[in-house]
C-alpha cells in the first residue's frame, strides 16, 4: 500500500503582494483593561492575484507551525517560538522567518503594552486591499474586518510577549 503525505500548501514569497501590519488598542475580553492589538494583512496585489495571496500567507503561517482558526499560540516561556515581537521607539516589528514587518504604533496602543507585557498578534489569510499602508483606516472601517467572523477564522492567533532592546 502507498499513501501520499501532504505538506499543506507550498510558501512562495512573491505571492505574498503587499504585506501590511496596524496597530490598535481596544478593551480586552478578560476586562482587565486595553489590548495591545496587531494584524498583518496582505492587501492581495500579488501579481498571481488575491487567492495566491491568500494560499502564500497560508503556507507562510503552516511553514512556521501556526495554525489558522480559534486556536491561540502563547508564546510566553516558549524561546522557539517562531514569532517575535520587539518595541522600541514607537515602533512594533514583528519577526518570523521569512518575513519582518513594522509599524508605528500610537501612545495608547504603548500603554497597554507596557501594562499587558504583551500583545495579542492576528496573521489573517484574507487580504485587504481597501487598507493601503500609510493611509488612514476608519475605526469602523477596522471593527469591521477584523470584527468579521471570516477574518477571525482565517487568522493565525498569538500571544505574544514585548520584547525590548538591551542597554
Amino acid at each position: 500500500m502507498t499513501s501520499t503525505v501532504s505538506s499543506g500548501p507550498a510558501f512562495r514569497a512573491a505571492d505574498l503582494g503587499t504585506l501590511a501590519v496596524i496597530a490598535w488598542s481596544g478593551e480586552g475580553p478578560d476586562g482587565n483593561g486595553d489590548v495591545p492589538f496587531l494584524l498583518a494583512y496582505s492587501m492581495g496585489d500579488s501579481p498571481a492575484g488575491p487567492e495566491a495571496a491568500e494560499a502564500a500567507v497560508r503556507g507562510l503561517l503552516e511553514t512556521n507551525g501556526l495554525t489558522v482558526g480559534t486556536t491561540v499560540h502563547d508564546a510566553a516561556g516558549r524561546p522557539r517560538f517562531p514569532v517575535s515581537l520587539l518595541v522600541e521607539a514607537g515602533q512594533a516589528v514583528v519577526t518570523m522567518p521569512l518575513l519582518n514587518a513594522q509599524c508605528s504604533v500610537p501612545p495608547e496602543w504603548l500603554a497597554a503594552a507596557e501594562a499587558r507585557k504583551s500583545a495579542y498578534f492576528l496573521f489573517t489569510t484574507r487580504v485587504w486591499p481597501d487598507a493601503t499602508p500609510g493611509s488612514p483606516v476608519t475605526e469602523k472601517e477596522l471593527e469591521e474586518f477584523v470584527g468579521s467572523e471570516e477574518t477571525l477564522l482565517a487568522s493565525a492567533h498569538c500571544l505574544l510577549p514585548i520584547r525590548r532592546v538591551r542597554a
